[in-house]
């Protein structure tokens, strides 16, 4: 036998082997989707929703990016946690399969990977807006620790030009421009930060403003997150108000629920503040004749309401220089770790997110640890990347080595940016 006859003989064998390996994979997928087929059968007629449901999640998890995504586990984990509750036989079918799902899931890779449509949370969009209680069954309130001794009371990535300015910005998902927006200083700015996400990223704007009383405007500009439509979330917030599921009324968001304020915040934000809709805009020049011109409509602090019922007040408009509000009164009492000095030993186990948040004010790294419910767990608060880096691991808060090794790259960076005086932006993990 030549040597050609000897590789085409392999060459043959390979492709046989690849070919029977494919038949493999189809055959168990066919199989695995006339499993639930037969499920809807056995017990028809089924509830269309959960067909729903199940198709849209089954058809993310043929997708790698999906399988290893914090969208895709977050989303799971918040069905194993809620289907119970609705005690329905369907209910149940549905969750054999999240089950399944959670063992495929691969290593997560990031916690969103920003696509247009998500798969996993409009599937889970679908379910609460069939069963509204599902929606809050997880949630809980005041997760966003409030700080008493100076403002903005919640951290985040902002930069404050002037307490006493009537107006506050945010420049959505466009990073850039806030910083282009500090460098000008116009004249009535007070706050200047991005928003990129319809949940957290808004309750935090909520709380900072309305902390506030000085705040009379809200200029609403830059690129809007595609999915997380944090911009569209701001305005109908504004104009709808939330339902009482915590849900932003009218927002096409992909998870426009707010956990972090009560009923009584989000009414004060809206009586407190007019918003000005400039989504889309990067023209700063634009910008700052907006800032200009609401400054010179603004109300002095001095003579606005206190008032933050929801009748009509026949008494003047006037409000105290102080507003009395429940932020001094969290629910939830969440731990900030003081780091200490720790050795070179590891320990990794699986956890949320994190977000660095390093301060020009006090030199110091703030890390906010989330989990995929964006859920906030903590905050981890030292004066240089290595000790936080420990104290992360040490407490088992990181969940693999690559996660690890992204979260020292990301937090030496926030304290070279603390050291050499440049703008930090974190990194998509």
């Amino acid at each position: 036998m030549t040597f050609y006859d000897k590789t085409l003989i392999k060459v043959n064998s390979n492709i046989a082997w690849n070919r029977n390996s494919l038949i493999i994979k189809i055959t168990t997928s066919i199989i695995y989707e006339l499993k639930f087929l037969i499920l809807i059968i056995h017990n028809n007629p089924m509830n269309p929703t959960f067909i729903k449901v199940h198709s849209e999640i089954q058809r993310g998890m043929k997708l790698s990016k999906c399988r290893k995504c914090g969208c895709m586990s977050g989303t799971l984990n918040n069905l194993k946690a809620s289907l119970p509750l609705l005690k329905m036989k369907d209910a149940e079918e549905l969750l054999q399969s999240v089950n399944q799902w959670l063992q495929q899931l691969e290593p997560q890779a990031y916690p969103c990977f920003g696509c247009k449509y998500c798969i996993p949370p409009e599937a889970m969009t679908v379910l609460t807006t069939k069963y509204p209680s599902l929606a809050s069954s997880t949630l809980s309130s005041c997760e966003i620790k409030i700080s008493d001794n100076s403002w903005p009371p919640v951290e985040g990535e902002y930069t404050v030009l002037n307490a006493s300015a009537p107006v506050a910005v945010s420049t959505l998902a466009s990073i850039n421009l806030e910083e282009k927006l500090s460098k000008l200083k116009p004249a009535g700015l007070c706050i200047v930060g991005k928003t990129e996400t319809e949940n957290i990223g808004i309750d935090k704007i909520v709380k900072n403003i309305i902390s506030n009383p000085a705040i009379n405007f809200l200029i609403v500009t830059g690129k809007d997150t595609e999915g997380h439509q944090s911009g569209k979330t701001l305005l109908a917030l504004w104009e709808n108000g939330i339902d009482k599921d915590m849900r932003v009324i009218g927002s096409k968001g992909r998870r426009p629920i707010l956990k972090n304020v009560t009923p009584l915040d989000v009414n004060t934000f809206r009586k407190q503040i007019q918003i000005k809709d400039l989504i889309g805009c990067e023209n700063t020049k634009t910008i700052t004749n907006a800032i200009d011109e609401l400054s010179k409509k603004a109300v002095s602090a001095k003579t606005v309401s206190s008032c933050v019922c929801s009748c009509e007040c026949n008494e003047p408009q006037t409000k105290k220089t102080t507003i009395s509000l429940p932020l001094a009164k969290p629910a939830l009492s969440i731990p900030k770790i003081t780091v200490k000095k720790y050795g070179k030993s590891v320990k990794l186990d699986p956890s949320g997110y994190f977000v660095i948040i390093p301060s020009k004010k006090n030199g110091n790294i703030l890390v906010e640890h989330y989990s995929y419910n964006n859920k906030l767990l903590r905050k981890i608060e030292g004066a240089n990347s290595r000790d936080i880096y420990f104290t992360i691991v040490n407490n088992n808060w990181v969940t693999e080595l690559s996660h690890a090794a992204y979260l020292g790259k990301e937090l030496a960076r926030a304290e070279m940016s603390l050291k050499k005086g440049f703008k930090y932006v974190q990194d998509g993990a």
